[in-house]
């Protein structure tokens, strides 16, 4: 019996594993390569370049057992370095999502950042951790890039050195982040893959069927910088308590639903932040197809792709329309070091940052 146990053991660890393999995917115009990672098990097989750390394809199968790539991207570099401002796939930094008028004080100092998107800051400035070639490694089932961006990067305190985890076991893609720094600073990372359970360059994601597991979300003004409201979403367009269709009330008359054009907000996740639990699902009823997202961050920004308008053609030759793909990034809060009442995002010397997000992956009738 014993034996029996430690064989099931070893058949189970066997088929948990992914393989890993990676060979170059291009040449940036300085002249460095980039690196391409593919990771695959049993049913998901995964993509990702060293340029910007971020995931190229994501593969699943359908109810039917058909597999399709469920993520944007570009099949070759030169796309990635044209088109800059969707993020596809990338790990933004050092500071994902926004900070108002690029300014935020720490520790009695003031700073300024760079500003890239109506006066404020986006994912990092105008030159983010999304524009690098990261370093990169094979790891046991994965991959594991790294950045050092040094002191004063688009305006940011401190040489901080960022790790970032890829891993594939099974049906689960699992997300590490990790960084550390020589000066008080600021991190916020996250992982900016736009999702369409249907298969890339599907034309809607109006009816997938979402749910954050979130009472409250952080409304914003015009130019999408929380007012430092906590509000609950309860009552309002953004009740996804339950299962809801994203297409269901996305044109509703509604001041936040205008300033984003859709949604495109920061939902704080149900639970104490540190522990994972989680925090979005979403199910394609056309494919079958499910994405569950847990995470140990506090918050999950939702964005339905308002931005995209058909002007870029994606790996499978068909142009990325407005709203045909979602993101769920999980994260600290926006605009964080100019709210007292958010959760901090300052890293000090002597700490390391360090956060855990899942994407797992399966379907339903």
């Amino acid at each position: 019996m014993k034996l029996l146990h430690v064989m099931l053991l070893c058949m189970t660890s066997v088929v948990a594993q992914a393989t890993v393999t990676h060979k170059p995917f291009g040449k940036l115009p300085d002249g460095s390569t980039v690196e391409l990672y593919t990771l695959k098990s049993a049913s998901v097989e995964m993509q990702l370049i060293s340029f910007g750390a971020r995931v190229i394809a994501i593969d699943t199968k359908d109810r039917n057992g058909k597999m399709a790539d469920i993520v944007l991207g570009y099949g070759s570099i030169d796309p990635y370095l044209n088109n800059t401002n969707s993020y596809f796939g990338t790990v933004p930094g050092r500071y994902a999502n926004r900070i108002g008028k690029g300014k935020f004080k720490l520790e009695g100092k003031s700073y300024q950042i760079t500003v890239n998107n109506n006066g404020n800051m986006l994912h990092g400035g105008t030159v983010g951790f999304d524009q690098k070639n990261w370093t990169s490694k094979e790891i046991p089932n994965g991959v594991e890039f790294s950045l050092v961006s040094p002191d004063g990067d688009q305006g940011f305190p401190g040489t901080l050195t960022a790790h970032v985890r890829y891993t594939l076991t099974g049906d689960t893609v699992r997300i590490e982040y990790s960084a550390t720094t020589d000066k008080p600073t600021v991190v916020n990372l996250t992982n900016h893959s736009y999702f369409n359970l249907s298969g890339e360059g599907n034309p809607s994601i109006l009816g997938n069927e979402v749910t954050l597991h979130a009472d409250k979300y952080t409304p914003v003004d015009s130019t999408l910088i929380p007012t430092g409201e906590i509000a609950s979403v309860h009552g309002t367009p953004f009740d996804f308590t339950k299962p809801m269709t994203i297409g269901s009330r996305i044109d509703a008359k509604n001041q936040q639903l205008e300033f984003g054009g859709g949604y495109d907000h920061n939902f704080v996740v149900d639970g104490a932040a540190g522990h994972l639990r989680p925090a979005a699902k979403v199910y394609d009823p056309a494919s079958g197809r499910v994405l569950l997202v847990e995470t140990d961050q506090p918050g999950v920004q939702f964005y339905s792709g308002n931005f995209l308008n058909g002007g870029v053609t994606g790996v499978g030759g068909k142009p990325y329309q407005k709203r045909s793909a979602l993101c769920l990034e999980t994260q600290h809060f926006p605009d964080s070091p100019n709210h007292a009442n958010f959760p901090s995002t300052e890293l000090k010397p002597g700490q390391t940052y360090h956060t855990v997000t899942t994407w797992t992956f399966s379907t339903a009738k």
